[in-house]
């Protein structure tokens, strides 16, 4: 039987950063988290740039790796914070030699490779603003999201730039500038190759003055309709990064950190390159894909000490065995944390038995920037839990009453929608170019985070589910309208649903139902086909992974496709409420 609640205790080899939960909170200030920082120079403001890499350049911390690469093919290159500073003012220089002013959208569309990194950080300096692209996505994703983020650079590959851009490239109007990474710089119209730019821009770069309020990022999630949000985040997003890097993570120092996580998802952003950066530690960065004996390779050598992963990560870990795990030396390992789906109480045991330590799982949403709940080093974990609400958050469980308010549940264990109190510096200010949408997030005092949840009565949160129908898959947040939009394009389809259902490693996995126009017929053949058709037009970390056949799809009177009734026929779960169903229950 698992245990319910895995205590800890010292001696520890580092001292946690928060030792007495209660005296952390109760003196935590987000102005003080600021000072923690030094802003720009001459009091110009304050810059993600400048926190998390010039100064550190400017300090004893130059020579420290900031970055170390790990190529698929065995290589290594490592950038200390001074080479780092270089390298991301050429690119800040470049930018500004092609034209791109403060405000302008640089999206980068590349895999775990150095320039994207730099491409980050050197946006971030001159004032524009960056948005990351996952490199599985397919072309009509790539699209969406330039077109909607107004696009004027793109970094990115040649091979990725033939495959997912160039059959979407008459419909971005706005992308004036394509910067090829690699060796290869193809024969992409008007592509530049990235390399020559650089070496030719000067290495010193004076940030300009920049507001705390002046929009650095934008994170692409998607919804349950329409298209993709645009997630705004502002500079002082980098004072909750660095502080939730401290508290959430409990990074020192001299930590050698390792978050697994693609920039492509915020969490590759957040804590794969701001927050670590910015609390000067050295970050391992892992070009290949997962697989369980590199990644114990990477941990025992690189001599690991804070691991912060994702869920599915964790559960094909397991599938591989602790044996595995114990015939590496992971003394160094001090602390895991996971990330991007709700971590199974057996993953956070097997932690234990395998690694020698629990799994701390948290959570938090590209909406709010970075981590707002948490099992931090030092406190009890209870496996299965979310933890409790970092010093500086406040979260509650609220319910809507019939008169549309809002109110606090006070009693623990009532199931209700998480919300948080609005205020902490990550927190996205507006969806781009829906500012409906994004006030409909908001009501009554309170940022409504669309999850269900419960507080036990010591304050831990647990995860009960989501309010709509997002698939969350391998720690991707996949909207079924893009999915559905998308298999429509084929011309045998003439209705599409896409839901969610269980799988053991990636949580969830997309199914979709589609029914067929007059002259085609349901077969072997045509399922295969559209699943090939499904992974070109979306990647396979989009598509859905199967596929089935029906008449006609469900549909309310208004003619919405009611996904929930296929999810709950697919999961053998009472239907519920049919009243609005299409030609009655």
């Amino acid at each position: 039987m698992r245990p319910q609640v895995i205590e800890k205790r010292g001696p520890w080899p580092v001292e946690p950063n928060v030792l007495d939960y209660a005296r952390a909170r109760d003196g935590f200030s987000w102005a003080a988290a600021r000072a923690a920082l030094d802003g720009l120079p001459h009091g110009r403001g304050l810059n993600i740039a400048h926190e998390a890499v010039d100064r550190h350049a400017a300090g004893p911390r130059a020579g420290r790796v900031a970055l170390r690469f790990l190529g698929a093919e065995g290589e290594r290159r490592e950038l200390t914070y001074a080479a780092l500073a270089e390298a991301t003012s050429r690119f800040a220089n470049a930018l500004a030699g092609l034209g791109v002013r403060r405000g302008d959208r640089v999206f980068a569309l590349l895999g775990r490779v150095p320039e994207l990194y730099v491409a980050a950080l050197g946006t971030l300096k001159l004032g524009a603003v960056f948005s990351p692209l996952f490199s599985a996505f397919g072309p009509e994703p790539v699209r969406a999201r330039l077109a909607l983020g107004l696009g004027k650079v793109l970094v990115t590959s040649a091979a990725l730039y033939r495959k997912k851009v160039a059959p979407v490239r008459a419909e971005l109007p706005s992308l004036a500038h394509v910067l090829l990474a690699g060796d290869d710089p193809g024969n992409v119209p008007g592509g530049r190759a990235l390399g020559p730019l650089l070496e030719a821009a000067s290495p010193r770069f004076e940030i300009p003055a920049t507001a705390p309020a002046d929009l650095a990022l934008v994170h692409f999630t998607s919804g349950t309709t329409g298209r993709p949000k645009g997630a705004m985040h502002v500079h002082e997003a980098v004072v909750a990064h660095h502080a939730t890097g401290r508290l959430a993570l409990d990074l020192h120092d001299e930590d050698v950190f390792w978050c697994t996580a693609d920039p492509g998802w915020v969490t590759g952003t957040s804590y794969g390159i701001v927050a670590p950066l910015s609390c000067g530690v050295t970050s391992i960065v892992d070009e290949a894909e997962f697989d369980a004996e590199r990644w114990y390779r990477v941990l025992a050598e690189e001599r690991i000490t804070v691991w912060y992963t994702a869920p599915t990560a964790v559960r094909m870990l397991m599938k591989a065995g602790a044996a595995l795990a114990r015939g590496w030396d992971l003394s160094r390992l001090r602390f895991v944390a996971s990330v991007g789906e709700p971590l199974n109480p057996e993953a956070v045991v097997w932690g234990q038995e395998a690694l020698g330590r629990p799994i701390h799982d948290n959570w938090w949403q590209t909406e709010t920037g970075g981590i707002m709940i948490g099992n931090l080093a030092a406190l009890p974990v209870k496996p299965g839990s979310m933890g409790r609400p970092l010093p500086g958050v406040t979260a509650a469980i609220v319910r809507q009453g019939e008169d549309g308010r809002v109110a606090e549940v006070a009693e623990p264990g009532v199931e209700g929608e998480l919300a948080l109190r609005p205020g902490w510096p990550s927190m996205f200010r507006g969806y781009l170019g829906d500012e409906a949408r994004y006030r409909a997030c908001f009501a009554d005092g309170w940022y409504l985070t669309g999850d269900l949840a419960r507080r036990d009565a010591d304050g831990y949160f647990w995860f009960v589910g989501r309010k709509d129908d997002v698939i969350k898959s391998a720690g991707h947040l996949i909207g079924p309208f893009e999915v559905e939009s998308a298999l429509l394009e084929h011309p045998a389809v003439a209705e599409a649903a896409a839901i969610g259902i269980p799988d053991p490693v990636a949580l969830e996995v997309v199914k979709a139902f589609v029914a067929l126009k007059p002259g085609f017929t349901a077969s072997e053949a045509l399922r295969l086909e559209l699943v090939g058709f499904g992974r070109a037009r979306l990647g396979r970390a989009v598509a859905p992974k199967e596929i089935a056949f029906l008449p006609t799809l469900p549909r309310t009177r208004s003619g919405k496709i009611m996904r929930r009734l296929l999810k709950a026929r697919e999961l053998g779960l009472p239907e519920g409420d049919t009243s609005t169903l299409e030609g009655g229950a």
